[in-house]
């Protein structure tokens, strides 16, 4: 299982080249500037997320909620920033992917600490015993 695994870690940029090269002898220089546009949108993807993160947590953080959204969010963002910089069309699918993904809501749910208020004011828990 493990030689399988380092096959494919080992594979991939092999397959990511051979792609690239078969690209650019079809298209040409179209295939490079693709490839500096999007390295730029994976810079400016990591910048942004750099500067809203702590903003997220704080808003998180002061509403009561859980920050297991804006951490998972931002740190899913920035690894699809690090792989659009990374040339290769396999990893922009990869990022393309991470982006569009959006967040479970089961994972909020069962992640979560925040409990929901009671629907009624007037209801109060506790326990009772019957004395006869």
């Amino acid at each position: 299982m493990r030689l399988i695994f380092l096959l494919g870690i080992l594979a991939f940029p092999v397959v990511e080249i051979w792609i690239l090269i078969n690209l650019i002898q079809q298209y040409g220089s179209i295939v490079v500037l693709y490839l500096l546009v999007v390295a730029l949108l994976g810079i400016k993807l990591i910048r942004d997320e750099k500067s809203l993160f702590s903003v997220r947590m704080m808003q998180t953080l002061s509403q009561g909620a859980n920050p297991f959204k804006a951490i998972f969010g931002s740190a899913r963002n920035i690894i699809a920033g690090i792989l659009l910089i990374i040339p290769g069309i396999m990893t922009d699918i990869i990022a393309a992917v991470l982006l569009l993904i959006p967040i479970s809501n089961d994972a909020q749910k069962s992640e979560g600490y925040q409990t929901k208020p009671a629907a009624n004011d007037d209801v109060i828990e506790g326990e009772f015993h019957r004395e006869e």
